[in-house]
């Protein structure tokens, strides 16, 4: 379900930059407007996004190889990395040195009522675009807040689309009061000023994206919950006596690697042992679906050795 409600929120920010970005490049060949052009290019950067987002859903499907044993999963990790790149380098780098220029060299504003009428279109669609990306989030968020839900979660395509299409409106009104003013003054630099404050806007977003990507690219555990569901599952079966280590990482958005160190009861049989070992891999993937690889090491705990696994303090740390 997670993976379906990422999609219809690609698809419906997809749709609603391209026509975005149409309407803003025609906002801008009747204006002259560099805060309407950084706009577009903003617009553009983020279709193209929606289009790598698709692509790495989609190659994140394909079956493992003996060289890819555990998948292709963190292909979502990638491509909703490269997004980051293409936001910073497309859409701020380029708002910056046009928002510079034409604080340098300002020149009058043409036309502003077609760019007024157009930021308010291209406000109405990317709002539609936002309001689907929080609906098919809010199941996943629960009850933490958005900023907590954007830091922790395993599925990248979502906290995306929301910095996007959030940091979209956040420009539209940047660009919107940039061109009023240059209309209402008659100074030029109001529009500098306003595709100026557009770049460094995309910049901060395209960093934390980055880093939050970057994070899942390298491999994070299990969130708190799953597990503590992980543990109290091992640690429900009966043949078990102590669980000395567990670790586990997210190897995709729906898929979590396992590994434990186990003191099972020892006077069971190799055919007991191997039974027992059967029933507590199923019992952790009836407590957490998303489980998909599981390696159990029976062991025996030693002097030093930690006799009890807690989750970790801060899972989420980054």
């Amino acid at each position: 379900m997670s993976a379906a409600g990422s999609k219809r929120a690609i698809v419906a920010a997809l749709l609603a930059n391209l026509g975005i970005a149409i309407a803003k490049f025609v906002g801008f060949a009747f204006t002259g407007s560099s805060s309407m052009l950084a706009e577009s290019i903003h617009s553009v950067a983020d279709t193209g996004n929606q289009v790598l987002l698709l692509v790495g859903g989609r190659r994140a499907e394909r079956v493992a190889t003996r060289q890819h044993p555990f998948g292709f999963g963190r292909e979502r990790f990638f491509w909703a990395f490269v997004v980051a790149i293409v936001l910073f380098t497309l859409g701020s780098a380029f708002a910056l040195f046009e928002g510079i220029e034409k604080l340098l060299h300002p020149h009058q504003l043409e036309s502003a009522g077609w760019a007024i009428a157009i930021l308010l279109i291209a406000m109405a669609l990317e709002g539609f675009s936002f309001r689907t990306a929080v609906k098919e989030s809010r199941p996943l968020k629960g009850n933490s807040s958005w900023f907590q839900f954007i830091r922790r979660s395993k599925q990248p395509e979502l906290p995306v689309v929301l910095l996007e299409d959030s940091g979209a409106l956040v420009g539209l009104v940047i660009a919107l009061f940039a061109v009023s003013m240059a209309a209402i003054t008659g100074n030029g630099r109001w529009d500098g000023v306003g595709t100026t404050a557009i770049g460094l806007l995309l910049g901060v977003i395209a960093i934390v994206l980055a880093v939050e990507m970057k994070s899942l690219l390298i491999g994070e555990s299990a969130s708190e919950e799953d597990e503590a569901a992980i543990i109290a599952a091992i640690n429900g079966a009966e043949a078990v006596r102590v669980l000395i280590d567990l670790r586990t990482e997210h190897i995709g958005p729906e898929s979590i690697l396992v590994a434990a160190k186990i003191e099972f009861d020892q006077d069971l049989t190799m055919r007991q042992l191997a039974d027992v070992v059967d029933a507590v891999e199923a019992d952790i993937r009836a407590a957490v679906p998303t489980v998909t690889r599981i390696f159990l090491e029976p062991d025996i705990v030693r002097p030093m050795t930690a006799t009890v696994v807690e989750p970790t303090a801060d899972p989420h740390h980054r």
